[in-house]
């Protein structure tokens, strides 16, 4: 088997000032097909029986993977510097909870 050479590539990411800013956000809803996954970040208010989802992220199984592995690896810091994070079991004040309308 040949030995393809890799060339690397620096990437500037850019980062506009309202992006920067971030959208809070309390909940997350994931899906997936054979060809995507699909993560919708949603905003609960406390007390009201309607969310809102602030943003939708459509990936390739291949980038949630990266996706996944960037996500544990950094959790793994933060609890070796803070503790473990504790969720609460059931989330509070939610029952029933169904994937957006599409």
């Amino acid at each position: 088997m040949e030995k393809k050479d890799v060339k690397q590539v620096n990437i500037q990411i850019q980062l506009d000032e309202e992006t920067a800013q971030g959208m809070y956000v309390n909940m997350a809803v994931a899906q997936h097909s054979s060809s995507e996954f699909i993560f919708d970040f949603i905003f609960i208010t406390p007390g009201k029986p309607q969310a809102k989802v602030r943003s939708r992220v459509i990936m390739a199984p291949e980038h949630a993977k990266r996706f996944l592995k960037v996500l544990r690896d950094n959790i793994s810091h933060y609890e070796k510097r803070f503790g473990e994070i504790q969720i609460p079991e059931p989330f509070p004040g939610v029952s029933g909870v169904k994937p957006p309308m599409q």
